[in-house]
C-alpha cells in the first residue's frame, strides 16, 4: 500500500471498482415487522431455546419468508425474541418479531410458517407491527400448572398458606452455585381451579394418571430479574406447607401480556390488530384482558 491506495495485481485502469452490490451481504432495507404468537407444546417443551431458534430459522428459510439481514460478512436474519419460556415447559403465548423487506399478507406468514416448522411449534396468531416496543408491554405471565397426586383440598391449604406471607425465599441452582430467591413478591396471584378427584378422563393425557387426585395451579407472576419460575413456586409451597408433589408437575405458560389495575394481562397484540395498513390507526376498543 503506497499512501491511501492498495496495490494491485491488475495493470493501471484495469482495477477492481467495489460498489454496494459486491459489498458483503447487501441486504434490502426491513420496510415491516412482523410479530408472531406461537405455542411449544408436546416433546418440544424438552427443547432448548436456542433449538428452538434454529428450527424457526430453517422454517422461515424453507417457506420462503423475505426476512431482512444483518450487514456484514456473517448476516443472521432479524428475528428478535420476546421473553422464552424455560426449557421444560410448555407455552400457548411465545412471541417473535421478523423483520421483512417485503409487505405481506400475516395471515400468509402464518400459514406458511406453520407448514414448515415441526410438530409441536404451531404459530397462533401474525400481525403487523403498528409501531413501539413489544417487550415494554410484558411485565408479567400466566400458568397453568398440573400437580398430579396432590388432592384439591390439600393444594388449597398450600396456596392459602404462600397468599399469606410478604417472603417465601428458595434455594435456586445457578451458574454460579446455589443462591437465595424470594418468590413472593413475584406472585400476583395464585388459585387452585378445574380439581378432579380421581378423574377417569382428565384434561390432558400428559397431565394425570387415571385415577390419581390432582389439582389445577393457575399463577400468575411477574417477570422481574431473577426470573421466578413455575418450579420455584412449587419450592415456596413446599416451604411454607410442606407439599411435596410426587409426581413432576406439568406447567404451561397461557399468556403473557402488562398487568392491568384488577391484576389480568393486556393482550400484547391489541394495539397492532387496531391499526390499519397503511399505519394509522382505528377507534381504539377497551382494552381486554388475556387473563381475567
Amino acid at each position: 500500500m503506497v499512501g491511501d491506495h492498495y496495490s494491485t495485481p491488475f495493470p493501471p485502469g484495469q482495477g477492481v471498482e467495489l460498489n454496494r452490490k459486491d459489498q458483503p451481504n447487501p441486504s434490502r432495507s426491513p420496510v415491516a415487522k412482523l410479530r408472531l404468537r406461537y405455542a411449544k407444546r408436546g416433546k418440544l417443551r424438552f427443547t432448548s431455546h436456542r433449538d428452538i431458534a434454529r428450527a424457526f430459522e430453517r422454517a422461515v428459510r424453507k417457506a420462503h419468508i423475505p426476512v431482512a439481514y444483518s450487514q456484514g460478512f456473517s448476516p443472521h436474519p432479524k428475528i428478535s425474541w420476546v421473553g422464552a419460556a424455560p426449557t421444560g415447559v410448555a407455552s400457548e403465548a411465545e412471541y417473535v418479531e421478523i423483520q421483512v423487506v417485503e409487505r405481506l399478507r400475516p395471515e400468509r406468514i402464518l400459514e406458511q410458517l406453520n407448514d414448515a416448522l415441526p410438530e409441536g411449534l404451531d404459530v397462533r396468531e401474525a400481525v403487523v407491527a403498528a409501531g413501539g416496543s413489544l417487550p415494554a408491554r410484558i411485565d408479567a405471565s400466566s400458568w397453568r400448572l398440573a400437580v398430579s397426586g396432590v388432592a384439591g383440598a390439600e393444594l388449597s391449604r398450600a396456596v392459602a398458606a404462600l397468599l399469606a406471607v410478604d417472603h417465601v425465599e428458595v434455594d435456586r441452582m445457578t451458574k454460579n452455585g446455589m443462591r437465595k430467591l424470594d418468590v413472593r413478591p413475584a406472585l400476583v396471584s395464585a388459585q387452585v381451579e378445574a380439581v378432579r378427584e380421581h378423574s377417569s378422563e382428565p384434561t390432558e393425557p400428559e397431565e394425570t394418571t387415571v385415577g390419581e387426585p390432582y389439582g389445577i395451579l393457575t399463577l400468575v407472576v411477574r417477570q422481574m430479574t431473577p426470573t421466578v419460575r413455575p418450579d420455584d413456586v412449587l419450592s415456596a409451597l413446599g416451604v411454607v406447607a410442606g407439599l411435596v408433589p410426587p409426581a413432576p408437575v406439568t406447567a404451561t405458560r397461557m399468556a403473557q401480556g402488562r398487568l392491568d389495575d384488577a391484576g389480568g394481562l393486556v393482550d400484547p397484540l391489541l394495539e397492532d390488530r387496531a391499526a390499519v395498513p397503511d399505519g394509522t390507526a382505528e377507534e381504539r376498543k377497551p382494552a381486554r384482558n388475556v387473563v381475567e
